[in-house]
């Protein structure tokens, strides 16, 4: 991987700065980004190129800005997840049954990023239909950690959104869009030493995205800093009329509030989050995370959240079963690639056996399976009692606290493979980020920290439901404390 030009590793705050000084302009900007994604071309971390639309943005912006007629974003560059509809460009969620769909329409949040003036370079990899947690399931190949080491073994940047957090990572874009359903933006933030926020549900528009769970997927920023995180969310979020789940509710001055301290905040500490797994090196990090928030003037207290032991097995029932039926769709007739047959049965058979991978349709029959007649009560009604015990408790621990703190994820950045033929080994990534997406909270998880290989760990905070304010003042007192990290390429 080579080093970045000093351009492309502005993040979305500085390179706003830059551009409005007139330090730089958005086409030199555009092509530092441009050059540094194809320096890094070997993350595998872009599926759709983008430059010549990118360019012709770039122009567009800075002839704005002579006009004095920019927008917040002018001129920013973006990279999207593959699985926001962006119109004229190839959008498949990294699934062969999605070959050659090229929307009509742009889905809201990404529409909103180019409203403001953001300029789209790149569509970025991601596991097939954002099911899995290592980036290793995408039909376009696994993307490569930019923190693994020379010479040594392929890391996993996490999934699904590991191509989104990879080149965020790699300084080849100063931000970019993914979707959390379990876990997808904060996992691989931490495998990559990014800012991962995961947006209240309800918080941004769906409309557009390719659904996997629709009462799980949440859209929301990866960046190198909290603030740039607070700055994107406060132009995606909003109501949406087009989204029934869409909460119609003002948007907060985000980036304002990073101005404010923890004096005083209350941090609750999950006891129910200490594993006797737990890695040394995150236990460590958690305790570190405590005692920053204390010195800082918080309130630490523990508290307790009986029903997470369940989560992760209600999350293995609830987001398959909606899966299942988002992904009925994809029949070769009505929508989705054909593999052709004798009959209708052989040509359903054979379009759902060729278009999908095998991780897309382990979880297709495990919500065939839970949904099914004589199964569905014992199953999916059983999962869904689960999560509303998972909500009440969250809502019972926030009333006495303002935020929780947790690690992210129960392990650093493993080895490309290393998990793919076990796939409880691969759900158990999620355990600490499932239990806030099933009760819709919103979650950020910040750099804090290496392990003993040097590779990033992160810190989870969750917040009450729509109270992303609370949660960046928290995060960027967290961000104060830790420091910066870098991949050692893209920091040199």
């Amino acid at each position: 991987m080579a080093v970045p030009s000093d351009l492309a590793r502005l993040g979305v705050a500085e390179a706003a700065d830059r551009l409005a000084a007139g330090d730089c302009s958005a086409v030199e900007l555009v092509e530092a980004c441009i050059a540094a994604q194809e320096a890094t071309r070997d993350l595998n971390a872009v599926v759709a190129d983008t430059a010549e639309r990118a360019r012709a943005a770039a122009v567009h912006a800075d002839q704005r800005r002579r006009c004095n007629e920019a927008r917040p974003l002018e001129g920013i560059p973006v990279a999207v997840k593959d699985i926001f509809c962006t119109e004229g460009v190839a959008t498949t969620a990294c699934s062969r049954i999605l070959d050659g769909f090229v929307p009509e329409y742009e889905s809201t949040v990404s529409a909103r990023l180019w409203d403001a003036g953001a300029i789209l370079v790149g569509k970025t990899n991601m596991d097939e239909f954002a099911m899995g947690s290592s980036n290793e399931t995408s039909r376009c190949g696994p993307v490569r950690n930019p923190w693994s080491p020379a010479g040594g073994p392929s890391l996993v940047p996490g999934g699904s959104s590991g191509g989104s957090a990879a080149i965020v990572a790699a300084s080849a874009v100063p931000a970019a869009l993914g979707t959390d359903t379990g876990g997808s933006i904060r996992q691989p933030a931490s495998f990559c030493g990014v800012v991962g926020l995961k947006p209240t549900y309800g918080r941004c528009s769906r409309w557009g995205i390719i659904a996997f769970a629709s009462s799980l997927d949440q859209a929301g920023p990866l960046t190198r800093s909290v603030a740039d995180a607070a700055l994107i969310l406060e132009h995606i979020a909003g109501f949406d009329p087009r989204d029934s789940t869409s909460a119609d509710l003002a948007v907060p001055d985000l980036h304002a509030a990073l101005q404010g301290n923890v004096k005083g905040l209350r941090v609750g500490v999950p006891s129910e989050y200490q594993l006797d797994s737990l890695p040394g090196s995150i236990s460590d990090l958690w305790e570190r995370g405590i005692a920053w928030f204390r010195d800082a003037g918080a309130e630490l207290r523990e508290v307790s959240l009986p029903h997470t032991r369940y989560a992760l097995p209600a999350y293995y029932i609830v987001a398959p079963a909606e899966a299942s039926a988002n992904l009925a769709r994809y029949d070769g007739v009505r929508f989705g690639a054909r593999s052709m047959g004798t009959d209708p049965d052989e040509l359903y058979t054979r379009t759902r056996r060729d278009g999908f991978g095998e991780e897309v349709r382990r979880r297709i029959m495990i919500g065939g399976y839970v949904l099914s007649e004589g199964y569905y009560d014992a199953y999916y009604l059983r999962a869904q009692q689960v999560r509303t015990r998972i909500a009440e408790d969250f809502r019972q621990a926030f009333q006495n606290v303002d935020v929780l703190l947790t690690p992210t994820t129960p392990s650093s950045a493993f080895a490309e493979g290393a998990k793919t033929d076990d796939p409880l080994a691969m759900y158990v990534n999620d355990i600490f980020t499932v239990p806030a997406s099933l009760a819709g909270l919103p979650a950020i998880s910040v750099p804090a920290g290496l392990d003993e290989d040097g590779l990033p760990l992160g810190l989870q905070l969750i917040g009450r439901a729509f109270d992303e304010v609370t949660l960046l003042q928290a995060a960027t007192m967290l961000e104060d404390a830790a420091g910066t990290f870098r991949p050692p390429v893209a920091a040199a």
